[in-house]
């Protein structure tokens, strides 16, 4: 028998999820088998939805060798740190994520990630220990495109989490705008709600009407700063998230964003490419505006969290539209990287 005792970075979840993450190697069924015949919750029986407390005592019935053949192997990554970061307390880590990093792995990287760079990080600091956390990993709770830079936000312990997480997904909490130079002289603010409807095998999004069937709902801010009769500077809010919301709603919109392949019209990005050899999205994930936390992070509110432009953008702005920063730009155009 083996004993496992609740921490908190343990609680509130279900008992059939705790195990699947804690016996990482053991298939679902053989976890709903273990439950049924192996595993007690402070000395009785429990059904697979109950929910976790701080201190429950889960007894096992397996030996230590099967137990252990259960148990991933969590060696602390080796990743070298590429992100800055922009704002860490004891719960929370708001990053900057460079150009051409993940997230998260994925098939062509699974080692070098924003993730695990994090994950590393922490541990170096003694705040994370994998050999001891079974089903806890510091997490982030928003995702950025490969090629997309700018803040990305971290939950350091599971509290702090499943807050965030919260906060993301309800109404209410955080804010998040990004900065962007699209084709096209965008004269006032734009207002954009429609639905999506993604293609899986093209890794794109199909911009539809608000009438139309099916979709899911989007809506998109973008106000322009700086224009030419070819180009503008636009910060952009997100109302909703969805995948590739700001490509395909300005693009729909006529302002496909610079050096997107994906949404921009065949051979719009020729003179980009040639002046800036940019070949991919010009996007930078830049400020976060929290108007609210919610428990244990209600100290968060009104916290606002912005992120050093990267020096690609920062050039490309200044050849297209001059100085940013010449006195005439609202305050929100102070990025410059100072690092």
């Amino acid at each position: 028998m083996i004993r496992i005792t609740i921490t908190e970075n343990e609680e509130n979840q279900r008992l059939d999820r705790f195990l699947k993450k804690y016996f990482k190697n053991a298939s679902l069924s053989h976890i709903y088998k273990m439950i049924r015949k192996d595993v007690k919750v402070n000395g009785k029986r429990a059904a697979i939805e109950t929910l976790l407390n701080l201190g429950d005592e889960l007894a096992v019935y397996i030996s230590e060798e099967e137990a252990e053949g259960y148990l991933e192997k969590k060696p602390v990554s080796q990743a070298k740190k590429q992100f800055k970061i922009a704002y860490e307390d004891e719960n929370v880590m708001i990053v900057e994520k460079p150009f051409g990093l993940l997230v998260h792995g994925d098939k062509t990287e699974k080692k070098n990630t924003l993730a695990n760079q994090v994950a590393g990080y922490l541990a170096e600091k003694g705040e994370y220990a994998p050999g001891r956390e079974r089903t806890f990993v510091p997490s982030p709770v928003n995702r950025l495109d490969r090629n997309t830079t700018g803040l990305v936000i971290f939950g350091k312990n599971n509290r702090a989490l499943q807050s965030l997480n919260q906060m993301i997904r309800d109404k209410g909490y955080v804010r998040k705008y990004y900065l962007t130079i699209v084709h096209g002289e965008m004269k006032k603010s734009l207002q954009l709600k429609d639905k999506m409807e993604k293609d899986e095998k093209r890794n794109t999004v199909k911009v539809l009407s608000l009438e139309s069937e099916g979709g899911k709902v989007m809506e998109t801010l973008a106000r322009p700063l700086k224009t030419t009769k070819e180009y503008s500077l636009v910060e952009v809010e997100l109302v909703t998230g969805r995948t590739h919301q700001i490509r395909a709603h300005l693009a729909k919109a006529g302002f496909p964003v610079i050096g997107d392949v994906k949404y921009a019209i065949r051979g719009q990005n020729k003179k980009i490419e040639q002046d800036f050899k940019l070949s991919t999205q010009l996007l930078h994930a830049y400020k976060l505006c929290f108007d609210d936390g919610a428990a244990p992070l209600e100290y968060m509110k009104g916290l606002e969290i912005k992120a050093g432009l990267p020096a690609n953008f920062e050039a490309i702005g200044e050849s297209l539209f001059g100085t940013l920063n010449d006195g005439t730009s609202p305050p929100l155009l102070k990025w410059r990287d100072t690092e």
